[in-house]
């Protein structure tokens, strides 16, 4: 018969589920910065296109 896992503590339970929280929000921060990176990047070519126009 296998040995059971043993249980973490809960002190020790609650700080992994802490870290496990604080990398999900800095992985979903780090997905949500190129987006706003290339709306910055289409609205400089827009800016430039009617510059272009307009000279």
């Amino acid at each position: 018969m296998a040995p059971l896992p043993q249980r973490l503590d809960e002190d020790r339970c609650r700080r992994r589920l802490e870290l496990l929280a604080a990398l999900a929000h800095a992985k979903s921060v780090r997905e949500s910065a190129p987006p706003q990176r290339v709306r910055g990047m289409r609205l400089r070519e827009l800016i430039a296109v009617r510059r272009r126009a307009t000279n």
